[in-house]
């Protein structure tokens, strides 16, 4: 097992959206540095397969479904104190519907909050809690976008549900650090995942046009994934509220 830098040393770490490109990367990773994992998901197949693939090290799944928000601490919650205390949490799960304006309506938009949003800020709420969070230390981060920062037409609502994590982790990184927990996110360029597949709506050309404007070219989920790593690794004293974009250079234009 790579343990080189970043060791977990059997830390525990919960993750929402692993059967995604980039969330199985980050999965991989942080279990290949020896961190203990909580994989949630709403697919119990998936999760048993992910759960096939990493390195043993007792790690956990969690069926729930991210969009009902309000069942999450009832089915996350009595798992997490048998496994306490808890370390740190990654919200990767996200989902994108693009829309004109003039059809971004609020019960379309209320589905993005509920899965990028508010889904994670319960989870966070739960993991960071003084019930389950380990003594003095531990680290939050969202998976956000380089829409948080740039407009794009049919995005309002992409836009909107990643411009709020970057504004709520900031709180967040404010409110826990007296109790040494970090909070930050991570926003990617263009990685190609199944998400920009099946859900954006976007052509071949659009998406190349896309990736044409990055300077480094098209990203990987395992560029993503390093800068996850580091962020939530125990090798991180110092950098809190902060968004770490990974973009091949695509917002220094």
């Amino acid at each position: 097992m790579n343990t080189i830098g970043n060791d977990f040393q059997g830390r525990r770490i919960v993750l929402t959206g692993v059967t995604s490109v980039i969330g199985r990367e980050i999965a991989m990773t942080v279990a290949r540095h020896n961190a203990k994992l909580v994989l949630l998901g709403r697919n119990d197949v998936s999760l048993r397969n992910m759960l096939a693939s990493l390195p043993p090290n007792d790690h956990q799944i969690v069926v729930t479904d991210l969009n009902n928000t309000g069942l999450i601490k009832d089915v996350l919650k009595p798992l997490l104190l048998e496994l306490k205390p808890i370390y740190g949490f990654c919200h990767c799960a996200g989902v994108v519907h693009t829309r004109s304006l003039s059809m971004s309506k609020p019960e379309m938009i209320q589905k993005q909050l509920d899965v990028n949003v508010l889904a994670g800020i319960e989870i966070a709420r739960l993991v960071t809690s003084r019930e389950m969070a380990a003594d003095s230390e531990g680290s939050v981060v969202f998976i956000s976008s380089i829409y948080a920062h740039i407009g794009a037409a049919g995005q309002l609502g992409y836009c909107l549900s990643k411009g709020a994590i970057n504004a709520a982790v900031r709180a967040m990184a404010v409110e826990l650090a007296p109790r040494r927990i970090k909070a930050n996110t991570v926003s990617p360029g263009f990685v190609r995942t199944d998400m920009t597949e099946s859900q954006s709506k976007l052509s071949q050309e659009q998406m190349q046009n896309i990736i044409d404007k990055h300077p480094l070219g098209e990203g990987s989920a395992s560029d993503i994934a390093r800068a996850v790593l580091f962020l939530l690794s125990p090798d991180n004293k110092w950098i809190t509220g902060t968004d770490v974009i990974v973009d091949g250079g695509y917002t220094a234009q």
